[in-house]
């Protein structure tokens, strides 16, 4: 007798439900710190900042105090969606002249001359301030706790450490102090602490509940100790007397100074947004590459989808036919809105897409093809990889996401929060990575890279220049059905970001699946276009798959012309997604080991 009681497809867990709120993040630890707010009575905004703080701590390989954010929230009382950019910018003295001057052609891939302006922390006390309940101590403890008590370090870090270990010790000695505890390659599960990190934010909570006045106070008093106190004069001291090696093969000092982190503030903005039948999708603006989501959605949604097979040579096709086109506008169009008007209206219009989906054939193209809006966009230069794309190299340089068959070697960490009430917040953190710059030895942290993106060029979009935001990958993405806000997700990975999200939804939407087994699908991604990393090279034609999709499937994809490569079972992505429909809120997570442990709910 057959039985019927589980007959739904297969997951490698369930679809979690309830009504009391639900986090998803990249490491379990964060996870219970986000859902310990929403216990003590928090939003969650509040959990989403102190997930934030955690994350930090507990995946230093993934993201830290010194990197960037973008973050999209929708307030229940606002009753409308929004985007905070904390993407910081080019310092002052970041011009192309001084690059070249450096010798350089493209902005190094690690070191002090990669680094922006630090977005994270004042965007977390925007977040705290201005949509928030708790205060600074509150979402600070947990992170304090971990960095000063210890945590176990996950495989993935560990293996990071090892591969910039002779960087440390022969060229960032400040690193290998915190990195290399007793001289060594710390082992995995090892209980790792950065005593001088849980120093900083002790510091900057002392100083913030130092004055008296409410929440609001102590939140301006932290912003100031990190903007314009100590944090900004440690940074501005280690720029300007430190000649650091970075990928380029000489040492570098920076241009970031405590000036330009005491003129920046993250801003408040609209999200873009592109309807998709019965939904809204909302990404952040085109100072990311969010925008690529809504790109291959305006050329996907003249194409039969429903009832597609989500494993099968069409469906794959599509999807990666119509990223080509989007990925390489991203290219050619996207940059800092304060800079150049960019034609993204055009871009998401039906006239343009209805002629760009022209170009999809039965056959992969093998050709890079932005699209053509008069009076706007750069010239391209492809620089083609060759033999497989390394991650991390003895440099820390290179791509610092996703390696030739989709391995983290170090990356990003996401998050997805949705509170009792209805709140959302989805949210991409990321740089200050361990590998990309040495540690700050007052700190405990380093600073970013993000500043790689810029291009050289001084007509391209997304040409380095004073006080402009780099064209991040980082994508965070919200959606409303019906006009409702329902859904949050989003993966880190790089240039794969806005390959994976729209995998996720197109399963979601088109082929019924639920959270938990859209992001349990086996899942594929295209290097035919330049990757947003140094040495911004493209692998034209190549489509990387796991081994889960069906060889049949492999088969006709390269009958139709895709150079297609085969990855492990499991190997593709980290997405978290959560929603919310009623009172009832369910979330899933991704049970990819690329960590070497599973993503935490």
């Amino acid at each position: 007798m057959t039985s019927k009681i589980n007959p739904d497809p297969f997951t490698t867990r369930p679809e979690i439900e309830g009504t009391f709120g639900v986090v998803a993040t990249t490491h379990w630890i964060a996870t219970a710190v986000g859902m310990g707010i929403l216990e003590k009575g928090g939003n969650a905004f509040d959990a989403g900042v102190a997930t934030a703080f955690t994350l930090q701590v507990v995946e230093p390989h993934l993201n830290g105090p010194g990197g960037d954010v973008p973050v999209i929230v929708h307030d229940v009382k606002r009753g409308r969606t929004e985007v905070i950019c904390g993407q910081g910018p080019a310092p002052a003295r970041a011009t192309i002249a001084h690059y070249k001057s450096e010798g350089l052609d493209m902005v190094p891939g690690t070191g002090l001359l990669a680094a922006c302006v630090p977005g994270t922390f004042e965007s977390w006390m925007m977040l705290l301030r201005d949509y928030g309940t708790m205060r600074v101590r509150d979402v600070l403890e947990p992170a304090i706790s971990y960095a000063r008590d210890g945590y176990p370090l996950v495989e993935r870090a560990c293996a990071t450490i090892q591969t910039v270990e002779q960087l440390f010790r022969k060229h960032w000695p400040t690193s290998a102090a915190v990195y290399l505890p007793n001289g060594e390659v710390p082992r995995p599960g090892t209980l790792f602490t950065n005593k001088t990190l849980a120093a900083t934010y002790t510091r900057i909570l002392s100083e913030a509940e130092s004055g008296g006045g409410g929440r609001d106070a102590e939140i301006e008093r932290a912003r100031k100790a990190w903007s314009q106190g100590f944090v900004a004069e440690a940074i501005d001291k280690f720029c300007r007397t430190q000649d650091v090696m970075d990928v380029s093969g000489s040492p570098h000092r920076g241009v970031l100074s405590a000036d330009d982190m005491a003129r920046w503030q993250p801003t408040i903005e609209a999200p873009l947004t592109y309807d998709y039948g019965r939904y809204t999708v909302c990404k952040a603006g085109v100072w990311s590459q969010g925008p690529v989501t809504l790109q291959q959605l305006a050329l996907l949604k003249g194409f039969a989808l429903d009832g597609l097979d989500p494993t099968g040579p069409e469906f794959i096709h599509l999807q990666i036919e119509c990223a080509k086109l989007a990925f390489a506008d991203r290219e050619k169009f996207y940059g800092d809105p304060k800079f150049n008007e960019i034609p993204i209206t055009t871009l998401l219009s039906d006239a343009y897409n209805d002629e760009r989906r022209k170009l999809v054939t039965e056959k992969a193209s093998l050709d890079f093809r932005p699209g053509s809006v008069e009076g706007f966009g750069g010239v391209v230069k492809l620089r083609r990889a060759e033999g497989q794309r390394e991650a991390v190299g003895a440099l820390g340089a290179g791509e610092p996401t996703v390696g030739r068959f989709g391995e983290v070697r170090g990356d990003t960490v996401h998050f997805d929060i949705i509170d009792k009430a209805g709140n959302m917040v989805s949210s991409t953190p990321s740089g200050g990575w361990l590998q990309s710059s040495p540690i700050i030895p007052e700190l405990g942290f380093c600073l970013g890279s993000r500043a790689q993106m810029f291009w050289l060029e001084e007509d391209h979009p997304a040409a380095l220049a004073p006080g402009k935001r780099p064209r991040t990958t980082l994508s965070p993405t919200m959606a409303l059905r019906d006009g409702e806000p329902y859904l949050a997700w989003g993966s880190p990975g790089g240039d794969q970001q806005d390959q994976w999200i729209t995998q996720f939804f197109l399963r979601h939407v088109h082929c019924n699946l639920n959270l938990q087994e859209a992001i349990d699908a086996p899942a594929w991604h295209s290097e035919h276009f330049p990757i947003s990393f140094w040495p911004r090279t493209a692998r034209p034609g190549v489509l990387v798959v796991e081994n889960r999709v069906p060889k049949a499937t492999i088969e006709n994809l390269r009958e139709r012309g895709h150079i297609v490569e085969v990855g492990p079972d499991w190997s593709e992505g980290r997405l978290t997604a959560a929603s919310r429909v009623g009172v009832r809120r369910r979330a899933a997570a991704n049970p990819r080991g690329m960590q070497g442990y599973a993503v935490g709910r």
